[in-house]
């Protein structure tokens, strides 16, 4: 049988414990995902790529299930097509989520048809979370330590100076 393979793609800056809680998922339903950190130079991250890489290995090496991590530039479904994979995952947490997803999946559709888009809503408990929120509540001295996993938490307080 072949290895069913789903793309992960997203700039996970940095890694969430929503983000994870998606990949959990995926890999309970794909012999391997890889999680893929896209290159975007429109966009400043906190972390670099190579950070973002490292991090995400960092959290993600117990997880049951194969996940290998890498990144790219480009369109995500032609991404997805040099690894080998026949999904793409995106985790959903609102409707203003789907409407946006939808459209992208629709183009990734047309662009490669044999490409699908699988969407998995993520946990209540990660309706609201965002990098970006984690991000603002860690600058303004926020505790964090329910939204990241503890080697994120101390990234992010050291990137942006633990308040005091």
């Amino acid at each position: 049988m072949k290895e069913r393979v789903a793309l992960y793609p997203g700039s996970f800056d940095p890694i969430t414990l929503g983000h994870i809680d998606i990949l959990e998922r995926a890999t309970a339903i794909f012999d391997r995902v890889v999680v893929s950190v896209l290159r975007n130079p429109a966009k400043q991250p906190l972390f670099s790529i190579d950070e973002r890489l490292e991090l995400i290995r960092a959290v993600t090496e117990s997880l049951d299930g194969e996940v290998t991590v890498d990144s790219f530039d480009g369109l995500t479904v032609e991404h997805a097509r040099q690894v080998g994979a026949i999904a793409i995952v995106r985790g959903l947490r609102a409707l203003s989520d789907f409407e946006t997803e939808f459209q992208m999946a629709l183009m990734n559709r047309r662009l490669e048809p044999d490409v699908h888009t699988v969407f998995l809503m993520t946990s209540a408990p990660n309706v609201f979370m965002s990098s970006n929120l984690v991000k603002e509540v860690c600058r303004l001295g926020g505790d964090i330590s329910e939204f990241v996993p503890p080697a994120i938490a101390d990234a992010l307080h050291r990137r942006l100076g633990k308040p005091g």
